[in-house]
């Protein structure tokens, strides 16, 4: 301890720093031991495993530079691939304070960093790590009697309060339905039927099994598992929130879908109707001296389309790694709604679309 801390001195003093300027010494360090950094959050893969065709979990060591999480958030998980650092966020399963960091990620069709993940992920490959954030956790009070629900890879920020709750000592009652398409892509099921103090149930939408519950969540689901919980928490795709909600009361709820979302063909500022914006304006990504004609997608695809490579992650307006200056112009925010004609603004770009003339600082 004493000499990481000597180690961590040396590296951080203002004749080291001045040594190996400009870059910095995380420049340096990093030829020697990848996840060895002052400043940026690393972690390297210790192992993989295949709990099903369609994921993987992968077991990560973090840095000293990582701060942590609470149970049910998500991380900025960033690989390299083909030289190009790519950002997408991951809610951990590992319960709080867990020495390594589990990721459990779902195959998609077409996913770009979960295909490149399953096919190439081994031990001893360094991942970054960026921000943490999300507001689909556990009271700070907790609940009696708590209901989880999920769906598909929403297992696993339950997974996370599961694990929490279950190191803490929780003696209320707790029951957890999850929905997955069938048996062999239900993930986790050894660990959650050796789960003390659990009531588990599967449901699967295209298979049917022994003791398992059919279709999708409804009345008949909710007596199973528990008719009357203090607090419902669900993950997983919107039409399984909405069904939870027709029969649940307090709900917190985490979607891993994207929004739908639709690009106005016109657009008010500021509400007034006096003379809509449309698409059309011009476009100025000023660091980079780059314009181009809004042509109504969102501004980070038309950054994209313009060989710009701003950074990104979730790209459906969750994780904030897009986030840019906005100098001038208006932009419309396609989650909400809400047109913004403020200069010098930061905007997530993923999900905003220009109304009207825009510059943004990219």
């Amino acid at each position: 301890m004493f000499t990481q801390i000597l180690a961590d001195r040396v590296l951080r003093s203002s004749l080291v720093d001045l040594l190996t300027g400009p870059h910095g010494v995380d420049r340096y360090t990093e030829l020697v031991t990848p996840t060895w950094s002052l400043g940026d959050a690393r972690a390297k893969v210790v192992s993989v495993r295949r709990q099903t065709p369609r994921s993987i979990t992968l077991q990560l060591a973090p840095n000293r530079a990582f701060q942590g999480f609470t149970a049910g958030q998500h991380i900025n998980l960033t690989v390299e691939i083909d030289g190009r650092r790519r950002t997408r966020c991951y809610s951990p399963a590992s319960g709080e304070g867990a020495a390594l960091i589990e990721l459990t990620i779902g195959l998609h069709d077409g996913g770009l960093v979960s295909t490149y993940l399953h096919r190439h992920a081994r031990p001893g490959m360094v991942l970054g790590l960026d921000s943490v954030g999300g507001d689909f956790v556990l009271t700070a009070k907790r609940p009696r009697k708590i209901l989880f629900v999920s769906g598909g890879s929403g297992i696993t920020p339950v997974m996370s309060m599961l694990r929490t709750l279950t190191a803490e000592g929780f003696d209320g009652e707790i029951a957890f339905v999850h929905y997955a398409r069938s048996p062999g892509e239900a993930c986790y099921r050894r660990e959650l039927a050796r789960m003390a103090g659990v009531r588990v149930l599967h449901g699967f939408t295209r298979s049917t099994e022994a003791g398992g519950l059919n279709g999708h969540f409804d009345a008949d689901h909710l007596a199973a598992a528990m008719p009357s919980p203090d607090a419902v928490y669900v993950c997983g795709p919107p039409s399984l929130a909405d069904a939870v909600r027709k029969h649940c009361d307090v709900v917190s709820t985490e979607a891993f879908v994207p929004p739908v979302l639709e690009v106005p063909a016109q657009a008010h500022v500021d509400g007034r109707s006096d003379k809509p914006r449309s698409a059309g304006g011009q476009i100025l990504f000023s660091d980079s001296r780059v314009d181009r004609t809004d042509d109504g997608r969102s501004l980070l695809e038309q950054a994209d389309a313009a060989g710009l490579t701003p950074q990104s992650g979730c790209r459906i307006g969750i994780c904030h790694s897009c986030t840019r200056r906005k100098t001038r112009g208006a932009v419309k925010n396609l989650i909400t709604g809400t047109v913004s004609t403020s200069d010098e603004e930061d905007v997530q770009i993923c999900v905003s679309v220009p109304v009207g003339d825009v510059e943004l600082a990219l």
